[in-house]
């Protein structure tokens, strides 16, 4: 194998590597997936929400946001309220252990990469989106509606 290719998988086998710990050690904590966790966030950041607001922000889609909200729900992290005005919509919060769940969450890769990846230039900042979409590209991706979450927890259909 081509020397250069071998440093560039090695360096995404880090990437993955490093997502994957982050993700158990996240479930360790908080019995929460990197997705969750994220929702949550979204919600801590905006106050109570809608779902389509949330899947707009995380940029996920609302079905996907619905297995979220429901496992959350389950877990007793976020809770729906119909709306005053509309009762078909539904409006959505933490609970007071969801709150106690993102104070004990570790600091996980995205806030991690979010906070060094702001801090460089917008021509580097570029320059690594446009060679992480060339990777992805050169690895058949041709998915243009991924979310911009990393979540390697085991079994991601159930873990969503």
């Amino acid at each position: 194998m081509e020397h250069h290719t071998k440093l560039a998988l090695t360096a995404m086998r880090k990437i993955l590597r490093t997502t994957e710990r982050n993700s158990k050690a996240l479930l360790n904590a908080t019995g929460l997936s990197p997705s969750q966790l994220i929702l949550m966030h979204v919600l801590e950041e905006s106050g109570e929400q809608t779902a389509g607001y949330v899947a707009a922000r995380m940029g996920i889609t609302q079905a996907t946001t619905t297995v979220l909200i429901q496992k959350l729900e389950v877990l007793g992290m976020v809770e729906r309220r119909k709306g005053d005005a509309d009762r078909r919509q539904a409006w959505l919060s933490l609970t007071p252990k969801g709150v106690q769940a993102l104070a004990i969450s570790p600091d996980g890769t995205h806030s991690r990469f979010h906070r060094e990846f702001s801090a460089l230039k917008d021509w580097e900042q570029m320059m690594i989106v446009a060679a992480l979409e060339r990777v992805a590209a050169m690895l058949g991706d041709t998915d243009q509606d991924a979310a911009a979450i990393v979540d390697a927890t085991p079994n991601l259909a159930s873990d969503v």
